[in-house]
């Protein structure tokens, strides 16, 4: 095993790399950040100049001055960054070069022998972060992959042109393939739900199947029959969420047209990076009931960027995927089984009917909580309509 390396920026320039490109097979890679680096970070949070307040601004304006300041205070004060790098290594923290990337994951095998390979890619602003809590629920029913990926966390940052949706699922096969797997179930929310999708269309000799929380299926609007499908409650569901969204986009044309304009800001600042990052999570999980993350898990899931100075090439993946085409219209279709399960406050609302035509679905559920992110928020629910789906699968006999 090799020796635990420190998570620094430094570590992470041309000469690692270099050194990486020779594994091509993944790696045992603990985590181990050093206490200098611990130490520079708290004297940048206990160091930050606050921009002047408005009266009463709330979160009309972004990020809510007075909860970011409570988060920072608890991040200076009590977070403590060792027990998650120590969780993350309990479950089986790796290090691998797939398909030209540097890609970090966790590999949490089934005590089942015949368990369902199964890989997780998370999206932007998550990280790996997002599935710790739901893992030991995954593993009842799969040998569970999660996939940082590239340019996000320790698999970042990335330094060449390029790294779009289609790399990264090309990366994602490539770790699959290399731990063995040559049979899998790919699931995933925001960017992995593309990676998913990709994975799907385009790798169906090694996917047996695909799950999403977040279906991207565009209509045929010239379709009558499509469209008079809709029900009352999804074209309900599709309104809230386009009311919630509609000004909150900015960040996306930022990040898909300039991203490392703000990226100075994100990696050299972490109430910078927190600001940017936080007011996601207030304005995309299912916040009815309070925040569903505790400060704790939102702080881990910070420092899985701020360690690794990725703000600005996780940004960059918006760029690099619209420049590519990936964030255009699709017209394809997914011909393995699919399974879909809706959350009441994901960004995207996606009708039955739609996504049955661009997917082969065989699983879809509706569930009563749950945002954007979630595994991340709803653990218990994720983990069972996953198990859910594995029956629908077995039953199917596809792997």
């Amino acid at each position: 095993m090799p020796e635990p390396k420190a998570a620094s920026a430094d570590r992470l320039g041309p000469p690692a790399i270099e050194a990486e490109a020779a594994l091509n097979r993944p790696e045992p890679w603990p985590l181990c950040v050093s206490e200098p680096e611990l130490d520079d970070l708290r004297r940048r949070l206990a160091n930050t100049r606050w921009p002047a307040e408005i009266d009463g601004a709330g979160w009309d304006y972004g990020t809510d001055q007075a909860f970011l300041k409570a988060v920072v205070d608890h991040w200076l004060h009590t977070y403590d960054w060792r027990p998650v790098e120590a969780e993350v290594n309990a479950f089986g923290s790796f290090l691998t070069v797939a398909a030209g990337q540097r890609v970090h994951f966790l590999h949490a095998r089934s005590p089942e022998r015949d368990a369902i390979p199964l890989v997780v890619t998370h999206g932007w602003p998550g990280s790996i972060v997002e599935f710790l809590d739901v893992l030991p629920l995954l593993r009842q029913r799969f040998h569970v992959v999660v996939v940082s990926m590239p340019g996000y966390g320790f698999s970042g940052p990335t330094r060449r042109p390029g790294v779009d949706v289609a790399a990264v699922a090309a990366a994602v096969d490539d770790v699959m393939g290399q731990l063995g797997y040559h049979r899998y179930v790919a699931q995933g929310g925001d960017w992995g739900a593309l990676v998913a999708r990709r994975l799907g269309e385009h790798y169906p000799e090694r996917v047996a199947a695909i799950h999403t929380n977040m279906c991207f299926a565009p209509p045929d609007r010239d379709d009558p029959g499509l469209m008079a499908a809709v029900t009352a409650a999804e074209q309900a569901a599709v309104a809230a969420s386009v009311q919630r969204t509609a000004d909150g986009r900015a960040y996306m044309n930022q990040q898909a047209t300039r991203p490392h304009s703000v990226g100075y800001g994100l990696d050299d600042s972490p109430v910078g990076l927190a600001g940017w990052i936080l007011e996601k999570f207030h304005a995309w999980c299912d916040i009815r009931d309070g925040m569903p993350i505790s400060t704790d898990r939102l702080i881990d899931n910070l420092m899985f960027y701020w360690l690794t100075a990725t703000g600005t090439s996780s940004a960059r993946l918006y760029c690099e995927s619209a420049r590519s085409g990936a964030l255009g219209s699709w017209r394809g279709r997914v011909t393995v089984p699919t399974g879909y399960a809706v959350y009441p406050y994901e960004l995207v609302q996606t009708p039955r009917a739609w996504a049955a035509r661009r997917y082969n679905l065989v699983h879809y559920s509706v569930q009563e909580r749950g945002g954007h992110f979630a595994a991340f928020e709803q653990p218990g629910l994720f983990a069972a309509d996953l198990a859910d789906f594995a029956d629908v699968l077995a039953d199917l006999a596809v792997l």
